[in-house]
């Protein structure tokens, strides 16, 4: 009997290691079709939260966690009785951008020490072409003291899960998967259908497939610094950015995408995976680096921005009160990993400024150990004299302009400098407001 039958029959469980916003909804899925499900993450103040029904991923919210039969769990002794392991943990890169691979090497060390006979291991977290294999197998292999291929398979199935993104789900987005050989690939597809609605699709062989992740991460990553190198130009001309991409955009082929801070977990770090193992190989990139020194230069340039503005408006910036509405690298997420508008803040403090920040999804715990950032609430934010809208949360896009002026201090309009970073206010209510504005 196959391994994707015994799942089925409730024969054997599955585990997921890391619990993230990859791994928990990951882990909820395979429940819902009642699947014995085994979440195991390092983090035991993380796994008591699922225990206590609560979700701070906010991806799949905290009815989901407290409905589950997932059994949660921060001991690597209960991995022993699950066959199929899936690993969704971070792969972040190193300040001189080469990848670290030291949650993933841990990760690898936990399931060897807990692999049994028969067993199929299947990375999500993105590495470089040819990780898996040259790194993570032999770790697998040392640990357990079994040969992959007889004794146990290996695949690689990239995540595509898009935090924050209620449309585009586990479930309706096509998987990638592959295996160390056929069976295994075979195995892998059967058992990744239970929960991936629109179907998996197989690759040839396991470099191929992580080839896929950090190559379409890496091509959104160039167009966005297409983007943002317009803007910079434009700024310069005194034109505004946004109107040329929407009038770009009546043409049927026009990309869509919009200048940004690119910050997050995939594509301000993919890239750098990428380049990582072509340089090892003798390849410099031509394009992928530079478009990462533009993305990686945004925050600098939205912050001197808004000095420029600040200075325009008669206002001593050093003397200046501002304000940031935003911390997470993306909208309507709590996610602050990567998150350009620390870039911000850094080049605001290089000005003697100290932004006064806030953020409605954001873990005010999080903010002060990543980023050494305290939280404030938005309705305690009052007497600004600039306001860098950030963050595009859903909460920031419903405030008028009559709500933000509530934020400045005393004085003309012409005083009041707005910063809207992702184009939320349009050209026409910003010049009638009578504000100083800028946006990107």
């Amino acid at each position: 009997m196959s391994l994707y039958q015994k799942l089925v029959n409730r024969e054997e469980k599955l585990s997921l290691i890391g619990l993230g916003y990859v791994g928990m909804p990951m882990a909820i899925a395979f429940a819902k079709k009642n699947i014995n499900v085994i979440g195991f993450d390092l983090n035991k103040e993380k796994i008591n939260l699922y225990k206590s029904g609560i979700d701070p991923t906010k991806e799949v919210g905290n009815e989901a966690i407290k409905n589950t039969n997932v059994e949660f769990t921060a001991d690597e002794e209960s991995l022993r009785q699950a066959k199929f392991h899936i690993v969704a943990v971070p792969t972040p890169v190193n300040l001189d951008h080469t990848p670290d691979l030291t949650p993933v090497i841990s990760a690898s060390e936990i399931i060897g020490r807990n692999l049994t006979k028969g067993s199929v291991v299947v990375y999500e977290s993105t590495v470089y072409p040819g990780c898996t294999e040259d790194i993570c197998i032999p770790i697998l292999e040392r640990e357990s003291e079994m040969k992959c291929g007889s004794d146990f398979k290996v695949g690689y199935s990239p995540e595509r899960i898009n935090p924050g993104d209620k449309v585009h789900r586990l479930e309706n987005i096509h998987k990638i998967v592959s295996g160390i050989d056929k069976d295994s690939l075979e195995e892998i597809k059967n058992i990744y259908d239970i929960v991936i609605e629109v179907g998996t699709y197989p690759v040839s062989n396991i470099r191929t497939a992580e080839a896929v992740k950090v190559v379409e991460n890496s091509q959104r990553d160039i167009n966005i610094a297409f983007m943002n190198e317009l803007a910079m130009i434009f700024d310069r001309m005194d034109i505004d950015t946004n109107e040329v991409v929407d009038g770009m955009n009546t043409k049927w082929n026009a990309l869509g995408f919009r200048p940004g801070l690119v910050g997050g977990h995939c594509i301000g770090v993919d890239p750098y995976y990428f380049t990582y193992e072509a340089e090892k190989l003798g390849y410099h990139s031509q394009i992928i680096l530079n478009g990462r020194i533009v993305n990686d230069g945004m925050g600098k340039f939205v912050a001197d921005a808004a000095i420029k503005k600040m200075i325009e408006s008669g206002q001593a910036p050093k003397k200046s009160k501002v304000a940031i509405l935003g911390l997470t690298f993306k909208e309507n997420c709590p996610d602050i990993r990567n998150s350009k508008v620390d870039d911000i803040i850094k080049r605001l403090n290089e000005y003697g400024i100290e932004p006064i920040v806030a953020d409605c999804w954001a873990s005010e715990q999080d903010a002060k150990r990543e980023y050494g950032v305290r939280l404030t609430k938005l309705e305690d934010i009052k007497n600004v004299n600039c306001v860098i809208m950030a963050v595009a949360h859903n909460e920031y896009r419903a405030l008028s302009l009559s709500d933000i002026k509530r934020l400045f201090a005393p004085g003309e309009d012409c005083e009041k400098v707005l910063v809207d970073v992702k184009g939320i206010f349009k050209v026409s209510d910003l010049d009638k407001s009578g504000m100083r504005y800028w946006r990107l």
